[in-house]
């Protein structure tokens, strides 16, 4: 739920340049509005009214207002807590799970974080010392930027919050074009806004006297439990029913979004909610409705769907793109803006499957790892040479694994889904970026750097694909359509129990996710639990070779922004390629794209 932003300057007119931060992220919190100025500091917060919806108003203050926060998220074990701090004799003057902050705060400090179950960004302002705490959840499923410009310390949920501000000065952060045309997402701390950075998750920060003191309270761990096939299914049930039962909490209707594969129909099975939403296209390879219906009418509960046109993909883009902040081209994105669009005329929480994959071990790149296990034999020097001839071959189905695996893991992998090579971003981009893609990826590997090479391929894509674009683009697209989305897969309680699996309880030579499938089974009355997750799938790559959508991305190709960025002949050869269907090309031209569309909306058309 919600929205925060907040600023610590000497600026006179605090209020007016609150109020219009706070405006630009209004899509996150229509329900309500609320300030806090004192001295230097102006916080203020957007609420979209889910838990107390009669007293649970933010900011919100201890009991002698000497300390008050504002909040994002969702607490789940904010009962408990409560209890726990009211026989410490603190005083609750509501029924929001908001108000444990404040009081967590007054007993724990900085280690409140530590204690909380659930999804948060939050801000706690302390009169007594002057300080401002912030902190993000264990896996950042909510959002929270920070920047210290012109002597003006700012944070939001959303960049866009800081246009608003007099002392914000907007520029490109241009070394990140090359780190985005590899991962498909901004992969650092950084932001393509120069100066503005994101909490990382797991993290708090300390501002006090001008000083940021970034603390990491949580760290994933990974430990195989000596269990039983038999056990560790019943784990995984006995959790996921605990965890979707707290996701549950509200005083509103919770919907769900639903697909056709394992990780959303496991939820909707959990969760039976009344109503769940599904978005599709006319071409029925990307289109999940009937599996949606179908399993829907099995559970005797309400599917609303929609089919979405070319017309209104493309057109949506832009908007969606103001909405992230940031580029991505993740074309579920597109997906998940209308999906929530759909729900949100019904319900403002909805239940999704993300992280499932990264979790339980659901990407077929790690069963690599166990069907290809014959070629790691090979000594490494032959498997080098291999790879460093197989670099100047063209790119072919089979290439590629031929190269990772002649590369070690820390120097080839950064995730899943992986789009543009090193060397090739030589070609694409006129300026060369100082960053490496092993420099992104490095504190990563060297936290895990004993553990198998799957539990590091999980270790990368959980903290980069998972936290930097799945959760973002889950959180603005439905933050976008003002409702709320809920992930149980998300869940510190759940990842011990997935985290402690044996590998062969989540990947074998025949299947991926395999014990959660088998959990999965028991409640979910389709063959979904079998189904391969294709998470909204999108037809980008063949609406490529329709002259509509062909001629739409050339002109954004050979527009004079482009031309600062990006080798023209080059990406226009990438196109041309595609469209004659003489090379698969669509990732790399749809990363390129997004970044423009992204670019036009904010550097172009000016959106501050």
């Amino acid at each position: 739920m919600c929205g925060i932003v907040g600023f610590i300057d000497k600026t006179k007119n605090k209020k007016n340049i609150i109020r219009r931060m706070n405006r630009k992220i209004a899509h996150r919190g229509p329900d309500g509005e609320g300030y806090f100025l004192f001295n230097d500091v102006a916080l203020a917060h957007r609420r979209l009214s889910i838990i107390d919806l009669t007293t649970g108003d933010q900011p919100i203050f201890n009991e002698d207002e000497s300390i008050v926060v504002i909040f994002n998220g969702e607490i789940y074990n904010y009962i408990e807590l409560k209890e726990e701090l009211k026989k410490d004799h603190h005083i609750f003057k509501t029924k929001s799970d908001t108000e444990v902050l404040v009081h967590g705060y007054e007993k724990w400090g900085r280690d409140l974080p530590k204690h909380l179950r659930g999804m948060f960004a939050f801000a706690i302002y302390d009169k007594n010392n002057d300080t401002l705490f912030l902190a993000r959840d264990n896996f950042g499923i909510k959002p929270l930027y920070y920047t210290l410009m012109n002597e003006t310390f700012m944070f939001a949920s959303e960049i866009k919050a800081f246009l608003a501000h007099p002392k914000f000065v907007k520029e490109l952060n241009e070394e990140l074009i090359k780190p985005y045309l590899e991962f498909s997402f901004t992969p650092t701390t950084e932001t393509f806004f120069k100066g503005v950075y994101r909490l990382d998750a797991g993290c708090s920060l300390t501002y006090h006297k001008g000083q940021i003191d970034i603390k990491r309270y949580y760290k994933k761990e990974f430990k195989e439990d000596d269990i039983s096939y038999i056990e560790a299914v019943d784990k995984i049930a006995n959790v996921m029913q605990e965890s979707v039962n707290r996701h549950l909490i509200s005083d509103v209707e919770v919907g769900a979004f639903l697909s056709s594969g394992i990780d959303s129909s496991y939820i909707v099975s959990l969760a039976r909610p009344n109503k769940t939403y599904t978005v599709g296209y006319k071409n029925e390879k990307y289109n999940e409705i009937l599996y949606a219906q179908d399993l829907s009418q099995q559970l005797n509960i309400h599917n609303t769907s929609k089919i979405i046109t070319k017309k209104e993909y493309m057109e949506a883009l832009p908007k969606i793109m103001y909405h992230l902040d940031e580029p991505t081209s993740d074309p579920a994105a597109v997906a998940l803006y209308f999906v929530a669009r759909l729900a949100s005329k019904d319900v403002k929480v909805v239940l999704s499957g993300e992280g499932a994959d990264e979790f339980f071990g659901g990407y077929n790149i790690y069963r690599q790892d166990v069907d290809m296990g014959w070629y790691n034999k090979i000594p490494y020097f032959i498997r080098h040479l291999i790879a460093l001839f197989c670099r100047l071959l063209p790119e072919v189905r089979g290439i590629n694994f031929l190269i990772r695996r002649g590369e070690k893991l820390e120097n080839s992998y950064i995730g899943v889904n992986r789009v543009f090579q090193q060397k090739e971003c030589q070609k694409v981009l006129l300026k060369k970026s100082k960053i490496k893609d092993k420099d992104i990826t490095l504190n990563t590997y060297n936290d895990y750097k004993n553990a198998s090479d799957i539990v590091k391929m999980q270790a990368i894509d959980i903290d980069f694909w998972l936290m930097k674009d799945i959760l973002l683009k889950a959180d603005k697209m439905t933050m976008a359509s003002s409702i709320e989305g809920r992930v149980p897969f998300i869940d510190k309680e759940v990842f011990k129990v997935a985290s402690s699996l044996p590998i062969n309880y989540k990947v074998t030579k025949e299947n991926t996710k395999v014990a959660l499938r088998d959990a999965a089974k028991r409640v979910i009355p389709t063959m979904a639990y079998k189904k391969k997750k294709l998470g909204f799938p999108v037809p980008v790559r063949d609406w490529m070779h329709e002259r509509d959508f062909y001629v739409m991305i050339k002109r954004a190709f050979k527009s004079r922004y482009a031309k600062k960025f990006f080798n023209e002949k080059y990406i226009l050869k990438l196109l041309d390629d595609h469209f004659t269907g003489r090379k698969d090309n669509y990732r790399k031209i749809w990363t390129i794209y997004c970044f423009l569309v992204w670019y036009k909306v904010y550097f172009i058309d000016d959106v501050s």
